[in-house]
């Protein structure tokens, strides 16, 4: 038996005998039995189809680095108040940059019925240092830019005995499965894609592997009450969505399945969700393509966004964390040294606090060049976790991002490159 044991009692975690974040001292009684988490779903990424074009970003790219890395990372993560994450067979992404069908990261076998030992050995890796810790691992098998690398229904339930089986000889005790991330798009793969058939393989790993939590996620703006009512854990997803909306989702899984946890193990960089979550009772996933998505990644604790959201944690769970001063509570992000890909960047202004933040005013060189008026406040904002690149010029550029607060305070953050 692991070092770190997982059970669930009715909509509550506990590890160990004691609800999650019950041993931290003046910690609210509310957050008791949450999971706070983050996708790290890279944490094991390799791609068969050419590996050295992910030596970017000032780094070497090294499948096994890569997991040793993010081992490194969680203690940091641990002591913000962390204490689950998602990894995927499959990976996840990267979405800004180099085209997910062209990465070849599926490590199960042709016919489904075994996995690479390579891959094997860094989740192995993972979820043992996890265990260590007294941290969780989401173990998610499937991943939508990768199901079309399986051929057919035949190896998709293959694949789920193979990667349950792997999960039950490792004994492992802190360890939730997601059969699929976002199911419902996957639709190369009826089997996958329906709820009908997402039930039928969730009871299947839920037998192979033993008896571990079992859950599936969709689509940001999709639920399924089947779903729901046929998982161990409900998984939602919150990007795409607004406060208002995320709010609704809660209430309609809670009231499809009640007594059962809930837990958002995806959302963006959009922290002020984490209220929404705190105040629901329920447990938020902190999702960062950027920062934590693209190849390769730093998993550390980084400026901006990762510390922001490591506070805004600690803060809601009583944790002592050190304050950010007030000036450096707006951060001007997507300017670091190495973080450029064919000469794009992404651009975007982090917020300690984004719902005090009316709208964002972005200027180039002098010249208003984008407004953002919703939460992720980026250069070219699609979604809550999206925007577009902005192709940089050879020259030097002076951007400033003029902030509107809604109480009418201005700020202004200033970056050169």
């Amino acid at each position: 038996m692991g070092k770190t044991v997982l059970t669930i009692e009715g909509e509550q975690f506990v590890i160990n005998g004691k609800k999650t974040y019950s041993e931290i001292d003046g910690s609210p009684s509310d957050v008791h039995g949450l999971l706070m988490n983050a996708r790290f779903v890279q944490g094991i990424f390799d791609d068969k189809q050419d590996p050295n074009r992910f030596h970017r970003f000032g780094r070497r790219f090294d499948p096994d680095q890569n997991t040793n890395d993010l081992i490194a990372a969680l203690p940091e993560w641990y002591r913000a108040g962390l204490r689950a994450f998602t990894v995927c067979f499959q990976g996840g992404g990267p979405c800004f940059t180099i085209q997910n069908p062209t990465i070849d990261n599926n490590p199960f076998s042709e016919d489904g019925t075994s996995i690479d030992p390579a891959y094997a050995g860094r989740m192995d890796r993972l979820i043992r240092a996890a265990d260590e810790l007294g941290m969780v691992v989401i173990v998610s098998y499937f991943y939508t830019g990768q199901t079309g690398r399986m051929k057919d229904g035949k190896v998709i339930l293959n694949a789920v005995r193979a990667a349950s089986r792997f999960l039950k000889e490792g004994a492992y005790t802190n360890v939730i499965i997601e059969v699929c991330n976002e199911h419902n798009i996957a639709r190369e793969h009826p089997l996958i894609a329906s709820s009908e058939g997402m039930v039928a393989l969730m009871e299947i790993a839920r037998t192979e592997s033993g008896g571990i939590p079992v859950g599936c996620s969709g689509l940001g703006r999709y639920i399924n009450e089947e779903i729901c009512k046929e998982s161990d854990v409900i998984l939602i997803h919150g990007n795409w969505l607004s406060r208002q909306h995320y709010y609704n989702h809660i209430q309609k899984v809670k009231a499809w399945a009640p007594g059962k946890p809930v837990v958002c193990n995806e959302d963006s960089p959009d922290i002020s969700k984490i209220d929404v979550a705190f105040r629901t009772r329920t447990s938020w996933g902190y999702y960062n393509n950027i920062t934590k998505q693209e190849v390769p990644v730093d998993w550390a604790i980084t400026p901006g966004e990762d510390q922001f959201f490591a506070q805004r944690m600690a803060e809601g769970l009583g944790i002592d964390w050190p304050t950010i001063p007030e000036d450096e509570q707006l951060h001007l992000q997507g300017f670091e040294a190495d973080m450029s890909y064919e000469g794009k960047r992404w651009i975007r202004l982090a917020s300690l606090y984004p719902e005090k933040i009316n709208y964002v005013d972005f200027y180039r060189n002098g010249v208003l060049y984008f407004t953002s008026y919703d939460n992720v406040h980026a250069v070219n904002h699609k979604k809550n976790w999206e925007m577009g690149a902005v192709e940089m010029s050879s020259e030097e550029e002076e951007w400033r991002a003029v902030v509107h607060l809604h109480d009418g305070k201005i700020i202004e953050k200033l970056a050169k490159l």
